[in-house]
């Protein structure tokens, strides 16, 4: 019987009310409920860039062949730099676990070393997405654009599939790094004729040899009314379907934008510790908000280099 009547208590305590189940502050469940709301947005947009992506896998272009660029190397370094930027930002989430870990202890000195290095992890990262983003709208290598709009590669008829850029195909020779010479149309189709060893393919998957390439023949026939594609935009682009570069633009300034907005949350909450305003509130949970805030970015980039830019 006693046991039975402090079993009757102890469930009498739990349904009684004026208890919370997990001990969350209000402000950190509303920024919780937040960060599911948004994770469910850069789900529909990974969700809807895959399903462009194996509907259109023989024009979608190859990651591998199109960010290949990197800050003062010469040649070609593919998705180098992007894994750089990817271990900036985990990395500043990081010192954001240390400034939130520092504020628990109240050691206001730590959280703003901390909570410093996050905000230069987060610009040094909207740097390097700026410098990206340069390269990939002033492009690479150019492209052949066909009449009916198609996009592709100039290709060795005996190679493996490696993309000549037109300005050797011009020029004969190796294109030089960071140079965005402009080439007349009239000029590529010349220099395409006269160089009998060369074919086109689609920038894609399209087989299990690899991408869709035309014969010497075909290709020929194809140059008659296509057009010289240097660079990316949102109505064309060198690299392959007009959707890679929008869902690239529009991913990436996403995410971008979500890390900026955390930069200048971060740069606010480092304005108010230093004023002393949570040390006379007695604790750091502003810190503890905002960083859940700054992980949930981290986190949605790492699924966003997952799926556009390795898968």
């Amino acid at each position: 019987m006693a046991n039975g009547a402090a079993l009757e208590q102890n469930t009498t305590a739990i349904w009684g009310g004026g208890r919370q189940p997990f001990g969350v502050s209000y402000g950190k469940m509303m920024m919780w409920f937040f960060l599911l709301s948004d994770a469910l947005t850069f789900s529909g947009f990974l969700t809807a860039m895959g399903l462009y992506r194996f509907k259109y896998e023989t024009t979608w272009p190859v990651a591998e062949n199109v960010f290949t660029h990197f800050p003062l190397l010469h040649g070609e370094h593919p998705l180098l730099f992007v894994a750089l930027m990817t271990f900036i930002l985990i990395l500043s989430s990081v010192t954001m676990v240390l400034a939130v870990n520092a504020g628990h202890k109240m050691n206001t000195k730590a959280v703003v070393l901390w909570l410093g290095l996050t905000i230069v992890g987060g610009f040094t990262f909207l740097g390097s997405q700026a410098w990206e983003w340069y390269h990939f709208i002033n492009g690479d290598k150019g492209a052949v654009m066909l009449e009916d709009r198609t996009v592709m590669y100039v290709t060795p008829i005996d190679g493996n599939g490696e993309i000549i850029s037109i300005y050797e195909l011009i020029t004969g020779q190796e294109k030089p790094h960071g140079d965005h010479t402009e080439f007349k149309t009239a000029d590529m189709i010349a220099a395409f004729g006269i160089n009998s060893n060369m074919t086109l393919r689609m920038p894609g998957k399209g087989t299990e040899e690899g991408a869709i390439t035309l014969s010497r023949e075909e290709a020929m026939a194809a140059m008659k009314g296509a057009r010289v594609l240097q660079g990316a935009g949102m109505k064309a682009n060198e690299y392959g379907n007009t959707l890679f570069a929008n869902f690239f633009f529009f991913v990436t300034g996403f995410h971008g934008t979500h890390v900026f907005s955390g930069v200048v949350l971060n740069i606010i909450i480092f304005i108010n510790v230093l004023m002393g305003t949570y040390e006379r509130r007695g604790h750091y949970e502003m810190v503890e908000k905002v960083g859940l805030y700054w992980h949930f970015v981290d986190l949605v980039w790492v699924f966003v280099f997952t799926f556009f830019y390795l898968v």
